[in-house]
């Protein structure tokens, strides 16, 4: 989505700010920095970005702030974790306002629902299908990636949707109509998408994959 600047007041975009300072300090005190150079994972977090980027940049949409593009928020929290998803989804957001595809004056809250948002969603869903189902590669991919890789931009798309209201942005009625359907296509789209890339990850570069563990989901399965 490309939500343009006037579409909030000031308050939302302070609020933003703040949210945006507050998850820089989190990532910046809790991210593995020491590891990140194992198995080429700061190559893998600037590739995440760089394939990101473009795709962020082909979207569709109806009217301002209303467009429709896949994420990869799923993809990028189960290949490098929470905090680094955020840094490469944060780069992927820079490069497209760099490219004129954003304005920079909203940069904050794209950054919040277009990050921050759909990474927080991912890292929640990952956890609950660890918690509650079985340990085993299958469920990792068709639950973790597939299945939760369409439900994190649904997801996303509600909370989305609900800003906007609350925003007084655009009415219930008009997001309902025109705007919330799409996100069950899109939704599988972004599904497909991510189950087949963390397929390929797993299956060929497994040492890329943060949240996969070879002992964990293959050991005598």
């Amino acid at each position: 989505m490309n939500l343009p600047p006037d579409l909030f007041s000031p308050v939302w975009h302070l609020l933003a700010w703040f949210l945006t300072a507050a998850i820089a300090v989190w990532g910046w005190r809790t991210a593995p920095w020491g590891p990140l150079r194992e198995g080429g994972r700061v190559q893998v977090t600037c590739a995440v970005a760089v394939i990101l980027t473009p795709l962020w940049s082909m979207k569709a949409g109806i009217k301002p702030g209303l467009d429709l593009h896949l994420l990869g928020a799923m993809a990028a929290h189960l290949t490098l974790g929470p905090q680094l998803a955020m840094l490469s989804l944060g780069l992927a957001l820079t490069g497209v306002t760099l490219n004129g595809g954003m304005e920079w004056g909203a940069w904050e809250i794209n950054f919040i629902l277009m990050v921050v948002v759909p990474v927080t969603i991912a890292r929640a869903i990952h956890g609950l299908v660890e918690r509650r189902l079985p340990n085993h590669v299958f469920v990792y991919l068709f639950v973790g990636a597939f299945l939760g890789g369409a439900l994190t931009v649904m997801a996303q798309g509600l909370v989305v949707s609900l800003v906007l209201i609350l925003a007084d942005a655009y009415s219930y009625e008009y997001l309902s109509t025109h705007y919330l359907p799409y996100f069950l296509l899109l939704g599988f789209a972004e599904g497909w998408m991510t189950g087949m890339a963390m397929t390929l990850l797993v299956v060929y570069r497994p040492q890329w994959v943060a949240t996969f563990d070879d002992q964990r989901y293959l050991l005598n399965k």
